[in-house]
């Protein structure tokens, strides 16, 4: 029989335990306060580049609307109505006006969003007003039925940009998949992706029905996907508050899409122009509602967010095959979306953030040596294996992840008799059960 005592220890790091499974909950309440609080509660307008017709009308009207709001709009002087029309069709104003005393018009594009033209309206009213006539709204680029505030599309890029970061995560368990099949996963799991969001958004008329948006589309879920994966490596157990810090925190308030990117904070603004989620944004309202224009930049940034993602997967592969037959660590854990699974962990030095072994032990000889190498097996109730491991060069072992229940211990090492026992495994406790081995006596032929 095995010499064995059974005790429920109590964890000695409580609280490293406790900030351990609460930074990333902390850490996502602190993104959503500084970057979609912030971003969003109070939006004003910034720099709106507006094309007026008459360079005499322009300086006026720049003068009253600095003195009315300032900094919120960039008056662009252009000689005739047509060609600050033709600004905003070819995207370089925002909005335009012409100044024509008899019938003062304001061109707008609704496909830049409702909450832009709503504060154009109410800045150029009383413009117009001053001539004694009504302001005349005219909408160069109207939305789709569907997509009546002008924000649809924000909503259909979101089913691009959040599932192609998630599947990433949910990747992280599927231990037996090579690094090749998992990037073949992401480009097909971001390909029908793309069409789903596409289907959908054209079924409920948010967007209109041009193919060409589609493999632009694919950019994004490659983008946010492969480079997620890409990162896994080098951030490790942080990865979830990385990448969700990326794609998700830092992305949305900087895309434009829920609110212009004219109206908020300088820091979003700044990022617009850098993060994918905007880029497609910007490169399908061009597809959409302006021919065209203004695609090209915002499509090479997302090819760029894609070399990116396959130089960090590409490089990866390359450390580890120069560095072959190194120890791989264990698969990074994603404790948002992921319930702890049976694991065997080194039995010292755990880093912040790496599971929490909840069985622990040592395995000795009978004179008191360790034995080194030591299999250990844990099954449940029913037999079936949990997980296996061997013993370290200390003869001590360790397993994460194990759910509260009665199981089954077999230890067995060559030259020694194998031996079970039963250990119950208690949540918030770590369960320690050390085993002693005794040597295997030789046989010995019978006297005849």
């Amino acid at each position: 029989m095995a010499d064995h005592v059974e005790t429920q220890e109590q964890e000695p790091g409580k609280l490293r335990t406790l900030a351990e499974s609460l930074w990333f909950p902390v850490f996502f309440a602190l993104g959503f306060v500084f970057c979609y609080l912030l971003a969003f509660h109070a939006p004003s307008p910034h720099h709106i580049e507006v094309a007026v017709a008459d360079e005499t009308a322009a300086a006026r009207i720049e003068a009253a609307l600095g003195q009315a709001s300032p900094g919120a709009f960039d008056v662009q002087p252009v000689a005739t109505a047509d060609q600050a029309r033709q600004a905003v069709l070819d995207r370089d104003a925002t909005a335009a006006y012409s100044a024509d005393p008899a019938h003062p018009t304001l061109f707008v594009a609704k496909a830049d969003g409702y909450l832009l033209e709503s504060v154009l309206n109410q800045a150029f009213a009383p413009v117009a007003a001053q001539t004694g006539h009504a302001l005349t709204v005219v909408d160069l680029a109207p939305t789709e039925p569907g997509d009546a505030m002008g924000t649809g599309l924000f909503y259909l890029v979101l089913i691009w940009n959040i599932p192609s970061y998630i599947v990433v995560m949910m990747l992280l368990r599927a231990v037996t998949l090579s690094r090749r099949a998992k990037v073949a996963t992401l480009v097909g799991f971001g390909a029908l992706l793309t069409l789903i969001g596409y289907a959908g958004g054209v079924a409920m008329d948010v967007i209109p029905n041009d193919p060409v948006a589609i493999p632009v589309a694919f950019l994004l879920t490659q983008a946010v996907s492969l480079t997620s994966f890409g990162l896994v490596p080098l951030v490790k157990q942080w990865f979830p508050g990385v990448a969700m810090g990326l794609f998700v925190l830092l992305s949305m308030p900087s895309s434009g899409g829920a609110v212009p990117v004219q109206m908020v904070p300088g820091f979003f603004r700044a990022l617009h122009p850098v993060f994918p989620m905007g880029n497609l944004i910007e490169a399908l309202r061009g597809i959409f509602y302006f021919d065209g224009r203004g695609v090209l930049r915002p499509v090479l940034v997302l090819c760029g967010w894609v070399l990116l993602g396959v130089v960090l997967i590409a490089g990866h592969a390359l450390v580890q095959r120069r560095t072959a037959g190194a120890v791989d660590e264990p698969p990074v854990e994603d404790p948002v979306f992921e319930m702890p699974q049976p694991t065997a962990v080194p039995a010292h030095h755990r880093h912040f953030g790496a599971p929490v072994p909840t069985l622990t032990g040592a395995i000795h000889a009978a004179d008191g040596s360790p034995v080194p190498g030591a299999a250990v097996t844990v099954m449940d109730g029913r037999g079936h294996q949990l997980v296996r491991t061997t013993a370290d060069d200390e003869g001590r072992y360790a397993i994460a992840g194990l759910p509260e229940q009665f199981v089954d211990l077999v230890v067995s090492a060559p030259g020694f008799e194998a031996t079970a026992s039963r250990a119950l495994v208690r949540e918030g406790g770590t369960t320690h059960r050390d085993f002693t081995l005794r040597g295997r006596q030789p046989l010995v032929s019978a006297a005849r």
